[in-house]
């Protein structure tokens, strides 16, 4: 029996739509890959800066002869990348639903468009990073020019982590994150730059503060360390694609919550 004139099936795409897909995703992972990249080469060079600082702890100061800028640029480089490395996993989807609803409305920029609203999502953590750059550098600030407030360092640790376990707990956690696994483009979105951007740029501010929580515990564990990175990435995307997306989220603050507790007591033992 002849097929002409048969439409696809939602069960059965159109070979252009997978062709899309498979471009589409495969892109995503070459992004994913180059951020990687970037983190890794930025998480080199601020060890070196450490090292040169003789701790770790101030890579947030510029080593001999260094600049502010030149920790500024190396933070962000490093943060940027985090950020990308450890979101894209779970704003993909919904960029390409933003993707699909714009080539489905007739766009033939609906590629450029969805890369133009990434571009908005990761630009919003750019400028987070942009806000915590300067208290991390306060803190350095203070703890080299007072030695005896680094050792209070692992309890304000401890305590960040178990703010970060709790936050995920609260109700605003719960409304932000609702906001970012809805689809939250109209149903037949602009078809322009500035729309696209816009878009991204809400969806990341969504996000951010959604992901306040994991975000404090990373950075007070720290940021260089990848397995750390790891696992705020897996619950991220977790959190956000998994069915019971809030479970995820609560299960998520009590363990932090628990790991804070741990870090507290551990740290009242040492002092």
């Amino acid at each position: 029996m002849s097929t002409a004139g048969v439409e696809p099936t939602a069960a059965s795409p159109a070979p252009a739509e997978r062709r899309a897909g498979l471009r589409f995703f495969g892109m995503l992972a070459l992004a994913m890959a180059a951020a990687l990249l970037a983190w890794a080469t930025a998480m080199r060079i601020m060890a070196g800066m450490a090292v040169l600082c003789g701790d770790m702890a101030m890579s947030w100061l510029p080593p001999p002869g260094g600049t502010w800028l030149g920790v500024l640029a190396a933070f962000l480089g490093m943060w940027t990348a985090m950020a990308v490395a450890m979101m894209l996993p779970a704003v993909a989807p919904a960029l390409w639903r933003y993707r699909r609803r714009l080539h489905a409305s007739g766009s033939r920029r609906a590629d450029g468009l969805a890369a133009t609203a990434a571009l908005g999502y990761f630009c919003t953590w750019a400028l987070i990073g942009l806000l915590v750059f300067p208290l991390g550098a306060i803190v350095a600030v203070l703890e080299a020019q007072a030695p005896a407030l680094a050792r209070l360092g692992p309890a304000a640790a401890g305590l960040a982590v178990l703010a970060g376990g709790l936050f995920q707990l609260t109700a605003f956690k719960a409304r932000y994150l609702a906001g970012c696994r809805l689809d939250a483009c109209e149903a037949i979105p602009c078809a322009r730059r500035g729309a696209a951007w816009r878009h991204g740029l809400r969806l990341g501010l969504r996000c951010g503060v959604s992901c306040a929580g994991l975000t404090a515990s990373l950075l007070a564990v720290g940021m260089m360390d990848w397995r750390a990175m790891a696992i705020a990435a897996a619950a991220t995307a977790g959190e956000r694609l998994a069915p019971g997306g809030l479970r995820v989220a609560r299960i998520a603050g009590l363990v932090l919550a628990a790991a804070g507790m741990f870090m507290l007591a551990r740290a009242a033992h040492s002092a």
